[in-house]
């Protein structure tokens, strides 16, 4: 790019983001150059396989408590304010905004014009500014990629500003500590900065999206996997980690429209990325071999450990975190639909890994009990997985991503009951975790097992059998399963002993009841009517 080019651009950066008295400025650079940019700089190196290996220092992961919304006219009746979405002033935003500003005077920068949403309908262009060339190499994999026509006239909508170096000071700026993400939905923009985890860029928007399509739109988004059948027919999968969403969504037999964030129009649904960030702990070729595969030149790595000296991954290594992970471009993966949209999905499926053995391994729900179990969003966490569990424990998570929600989960729950409103489209709740008894005593359920499932769920082989009906939980659980044992699929009876069953089901019921008192003022009598039935003594 010629000198008229390069100031061209800075004085639009100046005009959009009032950024002045810039060192070098980097526009669109390719991922080649960033990965030059990055080992130049001391930031990062290739791996054997060419993947570009960075730490992200003090913040190996999201840290919510440090994720703000600034509230205004816009924001203070329709955010659902708390815990998840923290409000910031508009005032103790401009006034770090001025302070970042400052910092950035005489710093080069890297600038990466990308969108999200992949149905035009809904598109969303982003202008990602970042103090690090490899922050800007993760907008490049993760966000959906502009035709080099549409950047030389490319008009951002919305604004994100990267600094990890940049330290908030709490007395000064308001915030919980140095490290920040703050969401300003009347300014559109977004600010990142004392931490250089890359989930903070990706979840931002996400969170942005979560507001915007739901609330103008009406439009639902989603904390989901995606993949479309020979035949169309598109299939949803929601799930907390270690449900296994990306295992069960990636098929060789279907093509994958997108692994985590997705919208649900009249008609389509569709991806909001343009790539995939996966988690590497334990990886293996045979385990995730479409993940496996995708790390190489392009893909980012983060956090991982190596094998002594050399330049190959240990993916056992949890040493810097549990919370290993690889970003790359979604064409990294052979199979996948491109533009990165599907009909209106014909089947979802609700995972999750119940510790306790009480819930059946696959299950139909009524729109009612789609509603709610949406709203609940439960799985389960066994002793290991985190620093002080030693025995099953409970997660309600609404819509499957509280984190990421500004609205009230009836709001999304809502939104799901119209999208299945006189429809034939089936909602399945699956549990992946144990059968045979909680976990320390039961199993966990075969994932052949749980693929033959779904299977016979998405060529409609369920919808010829038989079903009886599970008490407390008042699921309908299929009598026979092409595949599957027949003595699996109530879990009760896999038990031993039946009355621990009893006494286990009614205590899980009563966390979800519990749980769900949380939503009750704002949540319509239909789907309260769908909650377990928790007997008194």
């Amino acid at each position: 790019m010629n000198e008229f080019g390069k100031k061209a651009q800075n004085a639009n950066l100046s005009e959009s983001l009032c950024l002045d008295n810039l060192g070098n400025v980097y526009w669109n650079f390719s991922p080649s150059e960033l990965v030059e940019e990055t080992i130049c700089s001391g930031m990062g190196l290739l791996t054997d396989t060419g993947a570009l290996a960075v730490e992200t220092g003090e913040f190996t992961g999201r840290s919510p408590k440090d994720r703000f919304i600034v509230r205004d006219e816009k924001t203070e009746k329709s955010v659902w304010w708390g815990d998840i979405n923290i409000p910031f002033s508009p005032e103790n935003f401009e006034r770090l905004y001025q302070r970042m500003r400052a910092y950035l005077q005489d710093k080069d920068l890297y600038v990466r014009d990308a969108y999200a949403c992949a149905d035009e309908r809904y598109r969303m262009n982003l202008r990602v500014v970042t103090e690090f060339p490899w922050s800007n190499m993760f907008a490049y994999n993760m966000f959906l990629r502009p035709t080099e026509n549409e950047i030389d006239n490319f008009n951002p909508e919305w604004h994100i500003l990267c600094a990890p170096d940049f330290k908030a000071d709490p007395k000064i700026d308001a915030t919980r500590q140095h490290n920040f993400a703050i969401i300003n939905f009347t300014k559109k923009m977004i600010l990142i900065g004392g931490t250089a985890y890359t989930g903070e860029i990706k979840k931002g928007i996400f969170s942005v999206l979560n507001y915007i399509l739901p609330h103008e739109k009406n439009t639902l988004s989603m904390h989901c996997s995606a993949n479309i059948g020979h035949q169309g027919d598109t299939a949803v999968f929601f799930g907390l980690s270690g449900t296994g969403k990306t295992t069960l969504s990636s098929d060789p037999n279907r093509h994958l429209i997108g692994d985590d964030e997705h919208g649900w129009s009249d008609n389509t649904v569709f991806n909001f990325e343009g790539g995939c960030y996966a988690k590497t702990i334990d990886l293996s070729e045979e385990k995730e071999p479409q993940i496996y595969h995708a790390i190489k030149y392009g893909a980012i790595l983060e956090n991982i450990g190596f094998i002594g000296e050399t330049p190959v991954p240990d993916y056992t290594d949890g040493s810097i975190t549990e919370n290993t992970r690889v970003s790359y471009p979604i064409h990294y993966i052979d199979n996948i639909v491109s533009p990165s949209i599907g009909n209106a999905p014909k089947n979802i499926f609700f995972l999750t890994a119940d510790a306790f053995g009480v819930l059946p391994p696959i299950s139909k729900l009524t729109k009612e009990q789609a509603m709610y179990h949406f709203m609940s969003g439960y799985t389960a966490k066994v002793a290991g997985t985190e620093v002080g569990i030693t025995e099953p424990s409970t997660t309600f998570s609404a819509c499957f991503g509280k984190a990421f929600l500004p609205l009230h989960p009836a709001v999304y729950a809502n939104l799901l009951g119209k999208k299945l409103e006189g429809t034939n489209i089936n909602v399945w709740l699956i549990n992946t975790g144990w059968t045979g008894g909680s976990y320390g005593v039961g199993t966990r359920m075969k994932l052949s097992y749980t693929r033959a499932m779904i299977t016979a769920a998405l060529e409609g082989k369920l919808d010829q059998v038989e079903y009886e009906t599970l008490p407390i939980f008042e699921l309908a659980i299929p009598k026979s399963c092409e595949n599957v044992p027949n003595e699996i699929l109530n879990p009760r009876n896999t038990w031993e002993n039946k009355n621990a069953y009893d006494e286990t089901a009614q205590n899980l019921a009563n966390q979800f009841v519990k749980n769900f008192e949380q939503f009750a003022s704002e949540t319509s009598a239909e789907i309260l009517a769908a909650a377990p039935k928790v007997f008194v003594k």
